[in-house]
């Protein structure tokens, strides 16, 4: 089962890289650019050692589903809900890169509304959650301290660039970055 799953995940990332191309096209064709892309690649890497590391820790070790794997399974299946409604959001600036705009107004719609980067809560969420359905707690563990330190590092970059060279911290100042406050949900 895990194979299954784990081929669908990654399955869902080339489709999700390729919409990232298309999109990376048009920013850039519109007079964007990105920025981090010297980042760039420990993240792949870090998805890509992600979904063979859970593989391996399963198979080598024998794990099975957990007694309570439709709790992790859930929170799952809710970032994948989530992931949709972040990228359906942002549309043609959806991207796996960093991808300014120069001039272009941020996004506030969607979960937009409510958080500054709900994408990466999806991403935390499903890196913790995926790991949990079967029991490989050391995958869940390493993978979460090793995306946390790449998103430290990746959203700086992308908040200082968004800050010069669009409306982000007009429409952002208020909102914290992972976690909804009463005003985001009164106010959008």
């Amino acid at each position: 089962m895990v194979v299954i799953l784990l081929l669908m995940v990654a399955l869902q990332r080339l489709v999700e890289l390729m919409i990232a191309e298309r999109n990376k096209k048009w920013i850039l064709k519109n007079g964007g650019y990105e920025v981090g892309r010297s980042h760039y690649r420990y993240l792949v890497l870090l998805h890509s050692s992600f979904l063979l590391f859970l593989l391996l820790e399963v198979i080598i070790f024998q794990k099975e589903f957990a007694p309570w794997w439709y709790v992790p399974f859930s929170l799952f299946m809710i970032a994948q809900a989530g992931r949709v409604w972040a990228i359906h959001s942002l549309g043609e600036f959806w991207n796996t890169r960093i991808m300014i705009l120069p001039g272009a107004k941020v996004i506030t719609k969607g979960p937009y509304q409510f958080i500054r980067h709900p994408n990466y809560v999806i991403v935390m969420l499903e890196i913790l959650a995926l790991p949990l359905i079967f029991q490989a707690y050391w995958t869940a563990a390493l993978f979460t301290i090793l995306n946390g330190l790449i998103l430290s590092k990746r959203i700086k970059i992308e908040e200082m660039a968004l800050r010069n060279h669009t409306n982000y911290e007009e429409v952002f100042s208020e909102r914290k970055r992972f976690i909804p406050t009463t005003d985001s949900l009164e106010n959008d």
